[in-house]
This record gives C-alpha cells, structure tokens and sequence, in this order.
C-alpha cells in the first residue's frame, strides 16, 4: 500500500508555484538583460551627444573669438547656405530613412557631415552677436540641459504623454512665424520677434524633456535601442535650437 501511495504521490500534476517557477525566472532574466541593453543604449547616445556638442562649442568660440575667421564667413554666405544644403539633406536622409540611419558606417558618415553643417551655421549666426551674449547663451543653455535632464531622470512626470501640449504649441510658434514673415516687410516688431523666440525657447526645453524620457524608457511611451542615431539628432537638435532661440532672447549686436 505504501509503495502504491508513492507512485500515486509521484504521478500528481505540479503545483501553480512550481509550474511558473521557471516562466518567472525567465521572466526576471530577460527583464534583467532589457536593463541593461538600455544603458548601454543610453551611454552610446550620450558619448555621441558629447563629442557633437564638444565639435559645435569649439566652431562656435571659433568663430567668435577669432577676429579674421568671423570677418571672412561674415563675407561669405555662400559657405551658410552650402552648410544649410548639407544640413538639410543629411537631416531629411537620417530622419526618413529607418534603413540608412542603422547601417554601419552610412550612419555614422551621415551624423558627422549633420553635426558639422549645423555647428557651422550656429557658428556663422553667433559670429553677429557680441562675445558675452554668446558665452551667456552657451552657459543657460548647459543649465537648462542639465537641469532637464536630471528632472528627467527623477520626475514621475510623464511628458511623452504631453505630445497634444507640444503640437499646440507648434501650432502658436507657426502662427508667430507667420505673422512674423507678413509684418517685417512693414517694420521690425521687437516684440513679436520676442514672443516668438520665448515660446521656442520653451518649446524646445519640453523637447528635450520628451526626448530625453523616451531615450530612458521609463514612461509610457519609448525609443528602440537600435535607434541610437535617431536618439542623438533629436536631442541634439533640442539643444541647439534652445540655443538659437536664447540667442534671439538675450543676444546683443556686435558693434
């Protein structure tokens, strides 16, 4: 009788805890591997960030501090509207196509000639402003990143869900464009152009925000990391364009 009760006992189906024990564990695994395939994502996007906003501070200060090169770009908007054309082209090929911006080493040509373009023409803008507005503008702006960012890492806040707030306000920096482009024919209007600049500033601001979160992950909405290149053009563009509008904000003429 005994030995039938344990051949009964062996034969009973497992238990629930034991039957997802290993479902579980594999779960926790590959939870665990998801982790720590986003911080690699994240220290990549970052480490490329970096070196972008390292070459485009140097343009810039190039630009600005040396007397002969800002006379000779001041001369020559050629080289602005060549840059703009290679920004634009790389800009429209790296956002529109998903294929191009994950091949190796297409890609990483692609983002060099973007970041090059566009540092040249942040450089050829500050050259008109005097050197303390520059440097001014330059050291807001690493404020409003950092701190940005930090809130972005700590804040329960979830603003990849706020894209109605940002698309309104899209729409009220458009409608200011436009109305800017209809009156200057007219006359200068100081304070429309200082409307318009305060909202892109704080636009821009929300876009790195909602840029920075979905590079995280942490929130509702989030960013594959195969698209590194992808993650780096949009927070990068958030800060130059934050530093173009506290330009415009802030910035004094050069004499």
């Amino acid at each position: 009788m005994k030995k039938g009760k344990q051949v009964t006992d062996d034969n009973e189906p497992p238990s629930y805890q034991e039957a997802t024990a290993g479902y579980e564990e594999m779960q926790a695994q590959f939870a665990w591997d998801d982790k720590h395939i986003r911080q690699t994502f994240i220290r990549k996007v970052y480490a490329i960030l970096m070196v972008q906003l390292l070459v485009t501070v140097a343009i810039v200060g190039l630009f600005t501090f040396c007397a002969p090169v800002r006379f000779y770009i001041q001369t020559h908007p050629g080289l602005y509207m060549a840059s703009y054309l290679m920004f634009f082209s790389t800009y429209i090929a790296l956002s529109c196509c998903g294929d191009l911006r994950r091949q190796f080493p297409w890609n990483v040509i692609l983002l060099v000639l973007f970041t090059l373009s566009m540092a040249f023409m942040m450089g050829f803008v500050s050259s008109f402003y005097n050197t303390k507005s520059v440097v001014l503008c330059l050291g807001i702006t690493a404020v409003v990143c950092l701190s940005v960012t930090i809130f972005s890492f700590q804040s329960k806040i979830d603003v990849t869900s706020c894209q109605g707030v940002l698309f309104s306000l899209c729409m009220v920096m458009l409608l200011c464009a436009i109305t800017l482009s209809i009156v200057v024919p007219f006359g200068y209007v100081p304070w429309l152009h200082a409307i318009y600049a305060v909202i892109g500033a704080i636009l821009f601001t929300l876009f790195l925000a909602f840029d920075t979160q979905l590079l995280l992950g942490n929130k509702r909405y989030t960013i594959s990391p195969e698209e590194y290149i992808f993650a780096t053009l949009s927070i990068y563009l958030d800060i130059i364009y934050l530093f173009s509008f506290l330009l415009q904000i802030m910035g004094g003429g050069r004499e």
